[in-house]
């Protein structure tokens, strides 16, 4: 009888084929989450975040905190209003003069302890008390503002990026000029990276300026959602209609070979074309998150609606999330107490992100990890004899398993083969179980405690050919 082990779990790998997967790699990941290295955790459930406002959706997340470290303000933007909450606990009250266009995308820079913010539709608009705000003369009309050089930078409804003057946010006119971005398609973020603007545009093209050289970085791979781009350590990551990029400095690198199968395949059933140009993101502690809608890789053949992608920066890992409430908009923020926080905005609500919720709001939460060994030898049946698996005492999560030979979906019948209460459980498989290939499965449907999932290791006999 021979042993298989595996104790490192990782991420998601549907771009090597599965015969070719280091043990640990998973088909399927959903609602667990990378810890520690090597195993896998049932993630976070999450609580109501202050209440309603105005019942309309969510549409954007941002905020501002003063230049003397003692005050700040969370904004939610809804229904063409422009709401804020004072340290993070005051009710959503509507800011003075914050009535914007609904149909707009609500951007925000700051500069000199002033916010600056605009709809995509009509001026910039500035504030120095948090709550009330004025529009600024003579600013253009801008879909993305950045703060840069000491300057507030503004993406134009077309091709110039504008500029105000140096120090003062409200002055359009002084010392404020423009710059024509060439190339296709028209403006649709900016921002900074390794001390340099970078401007990109609907078409992907990207540009460097420096305030005296503008330089083409001759890629196509440029962010397609303003409302996605994330900042690690100024490592930013965005999506393209080819995947996940990183960028750091120099060109666009491709971080989603992954999942890629998940974002466009040859089924057409990936992310929806359309939901790149809008979807929303953010980072929260080394890890980026994206909705990206529902999606069916063409692999596994199994859909995941109203999908988050989730990558950790400092593992290189992906996997799934799927919430009760589909995110509309992100934030991360330091409270008052400097501990970083984590909102989403689904549909009227926003709801905060909790290591001590075990429940979507009180949904429970649905976990799949799932992976496939064939023991090195993919062309061999084998007689499956008996599989352990260890977890934290009084793990809720059960297993499953199904013996194939193929991938077909509809070939793999799962069994349930046990719980996993009491921690390190083993289980003998159904007499007759052969396959040249053995899917197992730890899934779980609760709003009772997280479990930690460790590893397993499976027992089996080779079946030579005569």
């Amino acid at each position: 009888m021979a042993t298989l082990r595996v104790y490192n779990i990782s991420g998601i790998n549907l771009a090597v084929q599965p015969l070719l997967h280091k043990e640990g790699d998973l088909l399927r990941s959903v609602n667990v989450e990378n810890f520690p290295i090597g195993a896998k955790r049932k993630r976070p459930g999450y609580i109501t975040y202050l209440g309603t406002a105005n019942g309309s959706q969510v549409n954007g997340l941002f905020n501002w905190t003063r230049n003397n470290g003692t005050q700040f303000w969370n904004y939610r933007f809804s229904g063409g209003l422009l709401y804020s909450s004072q340290q993070g606990t005051g009710a959503w009250t509507i800011t003075g003069n914050g009535t914007f266009s609904a149909a707009g995308t609500i951007t925000n820079a700051v500069l000199e302890d002033t916010l600056c913010v605009s709809d995509g539709v009509g001026s910039v608009f500035t504030s120095t008390t948090g709550t009330s705000f004025t529009a600024a003369s003579a600013s253009p009309i801008t879909v993305f503002l950045e703060e840069y050089h000491q300057r507030i930078y503004a993406a134009g409804t077309a091709s110039n990026l504008f500029w105000s003057n140096v120090g003062t946010p409200t002055d359009w006119t002084n010392d404020s000029s423009s710059v024509l971005i060439p190339g296709a398609g028209k403006l649709s973020s900016i921002f900074k990276s390794a001390d340099r603007l970078i401007a990109n545009k609907n078409s992907g093209k990207m540009y460097k300026w420096d305030e005296f050289d503008l330089v083409d970085l001759a890629t196509n791979l440029g962010p397609t959602s303003a409302l996605a781009i994330g900042d690690i350590e100024d490592y930013r990551i965005f999506p393209n209609r080819r995947g996940f990029f990183g960028y750091g400095g120099a060109k666009p690198e491709l971080l989603s070979n992954a999942i890629g199968r998940q974002v466009y395949n040859d089924a057409g059933s990936g992310i929806i074309g359309t939901t790149f140009d809008s979807l929303p993101a953010a980072t929260h502690q080394y890890r980026y998150y994206a909705s990206i809608g529902t999606i069916t890789d063409d692999l596994t053949n199994e859909t995941i609606n109203d999908a988050i992608a989730v990558y950790d920066f400092q593992q290189n890992d992906w996997w799934n999330y799927k919430f009760a409430n589909r995110p509309t908009a992100w934030l991360s923020y330091k409270d008052t107490s400097g501990n970083e926080q984590f909102i989403f905005g689904g549909g009227s609500q926003c709801y905060q992100i909790a290591g001590t919720a075990t429940s979507d709001n009180g949904t429970p939460i649905e976990t799949v990890i799932e992976g496939v060994v064939h023991a090195t030898t993919p062309d061999l049946d084998k007689e499956w004899r008996e599989i352990t698996a260890s977890f934290n005492p009084g793990a809720q999560a059960k297993i499953q398993v199904a013996f194939a030979d193929t991938f077909t979906r509809a070939f793999k019948t799962w069994v349930d083969i046990g719980d996993t209460k009491d921690g390190v459980v083993n289980y003998h498989f159904p007499q007759g179980s052969r396959s040249k290939l053995l899917f197992w499965k730890v899934y779980d449907n609760s709003a009772t405690a997280r479990y930690n999932f460790y590893g397993l290791t499976i027992d089996y006999d080779l079946v030579q050919r005569r």
